[in-house]
């Protein structure tokens, strides 16, 4: 529970949005919208976008970002932002080692940049903050793909809207894939992604818009959807977790107890396959598991639960029932006792950094090292293939979480507190939790083969959206 001074952080917080022009805020108020039946709408897979064109050596795509009308709760229209008019936007599945060129054409009233979280691509190609694209124009992204298979996911980055503009719909999954990674993982129908993210609506089903305000967010949806549920048959099931909300922290576990396999974190697979029965995730986090229904009875029915949430519509999030009779399926897939071959640490770190994030009341900005965003100051300056120690702190007093969200790298997570982080959560992350009072130290090998200008930032995007980001400058 938040101390008074915490409210008070809010109160301000608040205060500086609704310093925001007028006709980007809606009321505030919280609204009663229609009553869902749980576990009665079937759970939706994100469409699979499908290239306009390619090549020996290219796959080619198109997306519109623009407004839509989408079916959120059943029987209503809610009004959107969305890639394409889908809510989540489409699924990118792209190879390993084979370019994508994405082509954005920005068909809505405020500027846009879009950023692939987790990629390894050249800076120009990031989605800048400050590198939008004005309403009617179009820009090609360029990705290269010249990273480990994982769960990606591209989102809206056009700094003081980014918050709004990932809760409003432009978000969506980008999958690198690689077949000759543990083959026997589950595939096709039975790898399936998970998108998480919570909203408000009024009365007629609108989305309620306040930055910093996710205590109203009271629904979680879950591939844009409230409590759906899912026919899974007796086998294993891959699941692709991702929390794409703004500000929400959630904790899935299944209802029975059962264990999940956790087998990949934020950049792709781990060294070695880890037995969970609950798993957290931050803000932008994505963790991969393995599910196996095999044993369960046909008809069982069991729930995928956020722990942390406080009302039924946050806390039951999707609903698994298990179809077929007493025989169970053909299963071929398993989950083998290794994984991948992780990259070594490297070459003796070369320096070690601070990264303080804190709150200023008195400018009412979230800040890194004392100093809100500035996209004129280079903030670290880092050489090309150097690996360097960077230790995250977050210096609120009160119960205010933050994240850091490093562009362009996989790190590893060393320690909390001088405690060494289990496996599930050392290599390969890209964002990191950091609690209130904690420190966290990671390790960054700066490997890519680009250089230039990528921000890193708290990816509680209400925060970064009011001045808790910061740029380094990789050189030659």
């Amino acid at each position: 529970m938040l101390n008074r001074r915490g409210t008070l952080k809010l109160g301000a917080v608040a205060g500086v949005a609704l310093a925001l022009p007028a006709e980007r805020l809606v009321s505030a108020v919280v609204g009663s919208p229609p009553a869902v039946q749980p576990f009665t709408t079937p759970l939706p897979i994100p469409p699979v976008l499908s290239p306009v064109y390619s090549d020996r050596g290219t796959d080619y795509y198109e997306m519109t970002a623009k407004p839509a009308n989408v079916e959120i709760l059943p029987g209503t229209r809610t009004n959107m932002l969305t890639f394409n008019g889908s809510f989540p936007g489409p699924t990118i599945k792209a190879r390993q080692g084979r370019p994508v060129q994405v082509k954005i054409l920005n068909g809505l009233d405020n500027v846009t940049a879009v950023h692939l979280h987790g990629g390894n691509v050249p800076h120009e190609d990031d989605g800048h903050p400050l590198d939008v694209l004005q309403p009617g124009q179009t820009r090609t992204y360029h990705y290269p793909n010249i990273q480990r298979a994982a769960t990606l996911w591209y989102h809206d980055h056009a700094h003081h809207l980014e918050a709004e503009q990932i809760y409003r719909g432009l978000a969506g999954l980008y999958l690198i894939e690689d077949r000759t990674d543990s083959p026997t993982l589950p595939r096709g129908q039975f790898d399936i992604p998970l998108m998480f993210r919570d909203i408000a609506l009024d009365d007629s089903a609108q989305l309620l818009w306040n930055n910093n305000d996710s205590a109203r967010r009271n629904i979680v949806l879950t591939n844009g959807k409230a409590q759906p549920k899912l026919r899974v048959r007796r086998r294993r099931y891959r699941f692709r977790l991702l929390n794409a909300s703004n500000d929400r922290v959630m904790s899935f576990r299944l209802s029975n107890g059962a264990e999940m396999v956790q087998i990949a974190s934020d950049g792709g697979l781990m060294a070695r396959p880890v037995r969970r029965t609950e798993i957290g995730l931050y803000p932008a986090e994505r963790v991969d598991v393995v599910v196996d229904f095999s044993a369960l009875p046909g008809g069982t029915q069991l729930v995928l639960q956020n722990t942390v949430g406080d009302t039924p519509a946050t806390k039951d999030v999707l609903q698994f029932e298990v179809a077929g009779g007493a025989r169970r399926d053909d299963d071929d897939s398993s989950v083998p006792a290794k994984l991948s071959v992780l990259p070594p640490i490297g070459a003796p770190v070369m320096q070690t950094r601070k990264v303080l994030l804190s709150f200023d009341f008195k400018q009412g900005a979230f800040l890194i090292n004392g100093k809100q965003y500035d996209p004129n100051r280079v903030d670290f300056t880092v050489k090309k293939g150097s690996t360097e120690i960077w230790e995250i702190t977050n210096a609120d007093p009160d119960p205010f979480a933050h994240s850091l969200h490093v562009h362009q790298i996989q790190f590893r997570v060393l320690d909390r507190g001088g405690k060494a982080v289990e496996p599930w959560e050392a290599y390969p992350k890209d964002t990191v939790s950091v609690p209130s009072g904690q420190t966290v130290r990671i390790l960054i090998k700066f490997d890519s083969p680009f250089t230039g200008l990528y921000p890193f930032h708290c990816h509680f995007v209400g925060h970064s959206s009011m001045a808790m980001m910061a740029q380094f400058n990789i050189v030659p």
